[in-house]
């Protein structure tokens, strides 16, 4: 190995082995000769590359590649930033107001998890479930979800161009978006006909547990003795406001749990004064469910107080820690996540409906459905007293 090369591995080795040293974070602390064994690896390889591949190798970017795949081994909330991504990060700079309504995640490109309702994604037909394969001409291949979500973001009225794939990988599509504020809020609702109340939950901000207790009553003075709670494409807001949330249907009972590395398990009970929405409910839930959503599904079916009607849901229930690396990268990492009432792991596992029901798969283009498969079984189960 040349001199260079061992320079360069050093200084790249810096924060793999500070990582390894935190690694009480990462799952089973490794045996010494085991970590050393992987390190000595890692060292042949950079040297195979700076010293064999056809030309001159960028080890820099060779290098972050190598780190964004340690992370992207553990799970895509997971994330390595380099300096300069690290500073924008802790400083909570936002490029701008305007947004897509886009959430994103990572599988093997950015992938879109939900739409938010009325957004320009929603707009031009993006669903849950498509690959973002560039974003302004950046390849997202080894773009962090925390990079995608800045570049997504920036002045209402400005444009970003996603090139977007769905179904067919070799004809994705140029999707052109004008970013503006989203409109529209958190919680709305109607009568579905006499005697049920739908409630739609786009978002689990701040304020949604009020918003919630505030349109179920208006809809119960009008009639409702029963509600569909619509979590379907849901993806933002926190756990704790999810939370908050199912309080308002159950009465008693374990609500969620928490594991974090290193700590006993919480766990979230009802408590005197919780569900005091006691209409029969049902919540309807997709792939594009997630996070605060899906704990809050998880609360109501794991104690009986609903049934979920639609598909299987995302399966994103972990909670971040952020370890400072010594030159200036940071590592976004998992160190605990939200399990269900009876303590079954929600995150990369997700929730099954009770009442599956087939969507029809749409091209990209093509008209949006007449017709709401999911929320039409669920009137039927309410109505023939299923």
């Amino acid at each position: 190995m040349t001199a260079r090369t061992r320079l360069v591995v050093l200084a790249v080795s810096a924060p793999v082995i500070a990582f390894a040293i935190i690694g009480g974070l990462v799952g089973k602390t490794w045996a010494r000769d085991e970590t050393y064994q992987h390190l000595r690896v890692f060292e042949d390889v950079a040297s195979l590359i700076s010293s064999s591949y056809v030309e001159p190798a960028n080890m820099t970017h060779v290098m972050r590649g190598a780190l964004n795949g340690l992370a992207e081994g553990l799970d895509p909330d997971s994330a390595y930033l380099p300096p300069d991504e690290a500073k924008l990060y802790e400083s909570g700079a936002k490029p701008g107001a305007g947004e897509t309504g886009i959430a994103l995640t990572r599988l093997y490109y950015l992938r879109v998890i939900a739409v938010r309702d009325g957004s320009p994604a929603a707009k031009a037909g993006l669903e849950a479930g498509d690959f973002l394969r560039a974003i302004d001409d950046h390849p997202t291949r080894d773009m962090s979800v925390y990079e995608g979500r800045r570049r997504l973001r920036g002045a209402p009225g400005s444009t970003v161009r996603l090139l977007v794939i769905r179904g067919n990988v070799a004809d994705p599509h140029e999707v052109t978006l004008t970013r503006a504020a989203l409109a529209g809020p958190d919680v709305s609702g109607r009568m579905e006909n006499r005697s049920i109340g739908y409630v739609r939950i786009a978002a689990f901000g701040p304020d949604a547990a009020r918003a919630v207790a505030a349109k179920a009553g208006e809809l119960a003075r009008a009639g409702a003795g029963s509600f569909i709670v619509d979590v379907r494409n849901t993806a933002t807001g926190s756990y704790e406001s999810g939370l908050a949330v199912a309080r308002l249907f159950v009465r008693q009972g374990t609500l969620a749990m928490k594991d974090v590395r290193g700590a006993a398990r919480q766990t979230f009970a009802a408590a005197p004064g919780d569900g005091a929405i006691s209409q029969p409910v049902v919540v309807l839930v997709d792939n594009g469910t997630s996070g605060a959503a899906e704990l809050f599904a998880a609360a109501l079916s794991g104690n009986r107080r609903a049934k979920l009607v639609g598909e299987h849901t995302e399966g994103r229930a972990a909670v971040q820690k952020l370890v400072p690396l010594p030159d200036g990268a940071v590592m976004i990492i998992s160190n605990g996540w939200y399990l269900t009432p009876s303590g079954e792991p929600i995150h990369d596992k997700g929730l099954s409906p009770a009442v599956a029901v087939d969507v029809p798969y749409v091209e990209f283009g093509a008209p949006a459905p007449t017709t709401d498969p999911i929320l039409k079984k669920a009137i039927e189960g309410i109505e023939g007293g299923k």
